[in-house]
């Protein structure tokens, strides 16, 4: 069993499925209007009536997810979050109410994943995709073939937002159609070039705006199916003619969708101008299926986030035989210690083999201060399969693998969360010490044992230690670094 949630700034959305003989098999989808994003005040704070929606939609779903192990249940929040300076306080809450991890997705990473639900959802044909998905907060572009996307694209625009600054009370007017269906224009002509020079050879919407257009359209007769430029004129017309919200369940749309229609519908209209869309078709997959792939991925090891650093070991001209050491000793001191200093979980070990990967990354900018600029660029990058948690943590931990410690673990950060990364940051350290003079000799003797909960001890076979002094040097150096973090720590040859 698998579930995806998606904390959408309009929508909350429940997946649920199961692999049976290798097949993806659904078993439940649900969906509420909580428009979290219309919560948002003047200083993008939450107030206390949407995050209450948002924690008693949860404690629905909670009756689906709150047994299923950890691993098999992927929650994450959209641009409502993104935007929020309260995300925190409200996600904690939320989590001890759902019983699962949540994380906050950027806008690419977002359109990645819509990409890869749409695409197990259509036919696997050859030849470029348009995906388009208008959510509550953000509108992804994506063009894609089969299952890879070529460009993705977050824009900051949506229907519960377009609703607030054009149609707030209600009143659907030409002048509000019009501006606002000329504001999305401007947003959507930043990516006009690009996209029409890579170009596709199908449109396909996704999620429940284009869903709610196609629907009314075909419940008027006005479209066969798939939704036309010179429909979608017709059904802004009658919009407007119509002159309100409420009035716009003559036209069949659904009671949870009329104030936020015409902002949706402003929307799609511009990309259909801008990027001279002449039809497009709708797909029921979106993110939560997206995730629910993405997740079923990575537990059949075709993990999208290994691709990812692949890819920036690549553009980056890591010394890939010098993170493959690193990583080996890394690893082999983290399997003697983990279980004992707490961190010997799935996600830490992956954490700290992509640190050891990534930790020089920061050299193609400069050597001086080089794990600051490795930090920045993982810290700012777009990372596929990575939500912001996760890019963050792997910054702090490329950025606290040299010098002083105490300098560059950032304060603020949750006990338990801080803790994990101070002493994933000191297994990394530590093989990078032991990596400096970039040989491949180290002893197969190579012993990390905890003493206490903050002395280390590092034992080392055939004298090794007496017969590398540039080594002892850097050693003790680390030694003095891990003090100033209350960690003391203690190394000499075996039988010394």
């Amino acid at each position: 069993m698998f579930a995806a949630i998606d904390i959408g700034s309009n929508s909350f959305h429940l997946i649920l499925a199961r692999i049976q003989q290798n097949e993806v098999r659904l078993l439940e989808k649900r969906g509420e209007k909580v428009q979290l994003g219309a919560g948002l005040d003047a200083n993008n704070q939450l107030d206390e009536a949407s995050q209450e929606r948002a924690l008693q939609c949860l404690k629905r779903f909670r009756e689906r997810v709150g047994e299923m192990p950890a691993g098999r249940v992927l929650v994450v929040g959209t641009n409502a979050l993104r935007e929020a300076t309260n995300a925190q306080t409200f996600i904690r809450k939320a989590q001890a109410v759902i019983g699962h991890p949540i994380s906050i997705i950027s806008g690419r990473e977002e359109a990645r994943l819509i990409y890869l639900g749409v695409a197990h959802s259509l036919a696997d044909d050859s030849g470029n995709r348009l995906v388009i998905d208008i959510g509550g907060g953000s509108t992804e572009f994506i063009i894609g073939e089969r299952f890879e996307p070529k460009i993705l694209e977050s824009l900051d625009m949506g229907c519960v937002s377009y609703r607030d600054r054009f149609f707030a009370n209600g009143e659907i007017t030409a002048k509000a159609m019009q501006q606002a269906i000329l504001e999305a224009s401007r947003e959507v002509l930043g990516i006009r070039h690009r996209y029409r020079q890579v170009s596709w050879s199908q449109a396909v919407g996704s999620s429940g705006t284009i869903k709610a257009v196609q629907s009314v359209l075909q419940s008027n007769g006005w479209d066969d199916g798939k939704i036309r430029k010179e429909s979608l004129e017709k059904l802004c017309d009658e919009v407007i003619r119509l002159g309100k919200a409420s009035a716009l369940s003559g036209l069949g749309v659904r009671s949870d969708r009329l104030t936020v229609f015409a902002g949706g519908l402003a929307i799609l209209r511009a990309a259909f101008n801008v990027l001279e869309i002449e039809q497009m078709e709708f797909c029921d997959g979106a993110l939560r299926e997206g995730l629910l792939y993405d997740m079923i991925g990575r537990n059949s090891h075709e993990d999208v986030r290994e691709r990812t650093i692949q890819s920036l070991q690549s553009r980056y001209h890591i010394d890939q035989t010098q993170a493959e050491a690193v990583e080996n000793t890394a690893l082999r001191l983290w399997h003697q210690i983990a279980l004992e200093w707490s961190i010997d979980s799935h996600e830490n070990e992956l954490m700290l083999r992509w640190g050891a990967r990534l930790h020089e990354i920061g050299l193609a900018i400069a050597h001086n201060q080089y794990h600051k600029h490795g930090a920045y660029l993982l810290q700012h990058s777009d990372m596929a399969g990575f939500n912001r948690q996760m890019q963050e943590d792997l910054s702090i931990l490329v950025l606290c693998h040299r010098r002083k410690l105490s300098n560059n673990l950032p304060q603020g950060l949750a006990p338990e969360r801080q803790e994990t990364l101070l002493r994933l940051s000191v297994i990394l350290r530590l093989a990078v010490v032991l990596n400096h003079s970039r040989s491949t000799d180290l002893p197969s003797d190579l012993i990390l044992t905890l003493k206490k909960e903050k002395t280390l001890d590092l034992s080392f076979g055939n004298q090794w230690v007496a017969s590398h002094p540039l080594s002892k040097a850097d050693l003790q150096a680390e030694a003095q670094y891990l003090g100033k973090v209350g960690i003391e720590l203690q190394f000499s040859d075996l039988g010394d």
